[in-house]
């Protein structure tokens, strides 16, 4: 249950055409609101969808990108609802929706069938159940610290995700807790820099914070368990890759990955944290390409 009528302090601005003209990238417009999202690479090569955090939108894909399309790769990425510059739909944010979105981004795009998927974090979780639900549609699949699998509950957590107390909790410390809560995915927080500058721009926007909240009430972050299994019954190539120092989905828990995909290749990644692709892109990038050119 959200409070769909209840203003948060921080978000002044309202994402409209106007807000828009400074992004990057392009528009489309999906059955359930606006995505914002960039496409590159020749349009033959094979297409490669990478797929976000819970949080972050897709600037955290930056060095990423131009990398892939440079291997050769069309690549898409984009913001899912409720971040970035895509709309802010008064939906609930459950893995149901975000498929929906991804499923609908695809065909807007008439992107080549299968595609390669990529996911960070929460965008694992939604990679994996797009997986699960339509093998036909995914070639590869690569896994960055993904989330989805039963994780420690936070003593805090029952107060955020509870009715009418979690919107109260998130306006008043919800900007030092997301903000600051950034440095929890760096293994050297001192690199940071503009990762979390630019992350201050979408909070302004009207309806993010309820899309997060929204999201966590739905279960997605942890509530993959069932489609992991299946993915792991499937013959597909799963690559997946951890930060050593991951402080938000630790990575003693690609063991339990591991148990769930038996065919996933584990390549870890030292001195990293959650964002090993952004802080460690020398050593990530070249194993996903390789990865995804076998």
């Amino acid at each position: 249950m959200l409070l769909q009528d209840y203003s948060f302090r921080g978000e002044t601005r309202v994402l409209d055409a106007a807000a828009r003209t400074e992004a990057p990238g392009a528009f489309t417009e999906l059955a359930d609101g606006t995505v914002h999202y960039e496409l590159a690479g020749p349009e033959r090569g094979q297409p490669v969808v990478l797929i976000h955090g819970f949080s972050v939108p897709c600037y955290t894909w930056d060095a990423t990108l131009p990398a892939l399309v440079n291997a050769g790769f069309r690549v898409l990425r984009y913001d899912l609802y409720g971040r970035g510059y895509s709309d802010r739909p008064d939906l609930n944010y459950d893995n149901r929706l975000f498929e929906r979105q991804l499923l609908n981004l695809i065909a807007a795009l008439r992107l080549r069938e299968p595609v390669d998927l990529v996911g960070l974090s929460m965008g694992g979780a939604i990679a994996i159940h797009l997986a699960a639900r339509h093998p036909a549609l995914v070639r590869r699949l690569c896994l960055v610290s993904p989330a989805g699998l039963p994780l420690p509950t936070p003593w805090y957590a029952r107060f955020i995700t509870a009715p009418r107390l979690g919107e109260r909790l998130l306006d008043w410390v919800g900007d030092r807790v997301l903000v600051g809560g950034l440095t929890d995915d760096f293994f050297r927080p001192e690199r940071m820099g503009e990762y979390q500058t630019r992350y201050r721009d979408q909070m302004r926007f009207v309806g993010f914070r309820r899309a997060l909240l929204s999201t966590l009430r739905s279960g997605l972050v942890t509530g993959a368990a069932e489609a992991y299994a299946e993915v792991g019954r499937q013959e597909r190539p799963v690559l997946l890759i951890w930060g050593r120092h991951d402080r938000v989905v630790p990575f003693r828990t690609s063991a339990q990955v591991l148990k769930s995909i038996p065919q996933a290749e584990l390549q870890t990644v030292e001195q990293a944290g959650h964002v090993s692709h952004y802080e460690q892109p020398e050593v990530v990038t070249p194993l996903l390409i390789g990865f995804l050119q076998r």
